[in-house]
């Protein structure tokens, strides 16, 4: 039984090392790409039937989902290529990763005297660079709408408000001074906050499979493996949900006394 905290190189091209979860990561980004360009290309009928009613439903819901939030359906039409995006990315990683063969299909090298399987696949949930980068699309996406909505000097003054303490020093804006400059370290805190949560649950849930799996094969890890499966979209959604949620305070004027 072999856990590795880090993703295994798999293969390179060149100087760029492709690694198991990279390789999940893709294939994943492919299949949202094709879907996506495949709903595109069709001919949209009036009443729909089949893909088309099921795209229609799944868009409508999360539209309506994301305007419970915002309180706001044009908002909610710009929130959700995003937020949506996140959802999907981050729900079928992790349900990858609990695909039969992931993990367990792979190659035997030695490192360091021992003979250990390194996997062709890896949930990308279950590595820390994919969650970082995820995390960084967030909180970057989240200060863009927030500069296209309000501006950047307005935007900005959530974080430095220098001109109300340079026009009237007074305790008050010295303050909220203050509580801009913890505003600002909130935003840097997100990105650890919100990529350590994701990895350490699907992190976490391979490594219990893989204990379960290795002690009482075949029966006991089936009851692990659903629990898995609602885990991954349970932080899918907290991932998404959190996101909607700073891009409707980000987005939102403060307001004033």
């Amino acid at each position: 039984m072999n856990i590795s905290l880090a993703a295994e190189p798999i293969f390179s091209l060149g100087s760029f090392t492709f690694t198991n979860s990279l390789l999940v990561g893709i294939i994943v980004m492919i299949f949202l790409v094709t879907i996506a360009y495949v709903t595109k290309r069709r001919q949209l009928a009036e009443v729909p039937q089949g893909f088309q009613n099921f795209i229609e439903v799944v868009i409508e819901g999360a539209l309506s989902f994301i305007e419970t939030v915002t309180g706001n359906r044009e908002q909610a039409e710009k929130f959700l290529p995003l937020t949506a995006t996140i959802f999907f990315f981050v729900l079928l990683s992790n349900w990858f990763g609990l695909l039969p063969g992931v993990g367990t299909i792979g190659l035997y090298e030695v490192h360091e005297g021992q003979t250990v399987l390194v996997p062709f696949f890896r949930s990308a949930s279950a590595d820390l660079n994919a969650t970082l980068a995820i995390a960084l699309i967030s909180v970057f996406g989240t200060q863009l709408f927030g500069i296209i909505t309000l501006g950047f000097l307005k935007h900005a003054s959530k974080y430095l408000n220098f001109g109300s303490l340079i026009k009237h020093f007074s305790f008050q804006n010295v303050i909220l001074f203050f509580v801009g400059i913890l505003e600002l370290i909130s935003e840097i805190a997100k990105v650890v906050s919100f990529s350590f949560r994701l990895f350490g649950n699907v992190f976490a849930g391979e490594v219990l499979l893989i204990v379960m799996a290795a002690l009482v094969p075949y029966l006991a890890p089936i009851p692990f493996l659903f629990l898995e499966i609602f885990v991954g979209l349970v932080q899918a959604l907290v991932f998404s949900l959190l996101t909607l949620v700073f891009l409707t305070i980000a987005t939102a004027e403060h307001a004033h006394d």
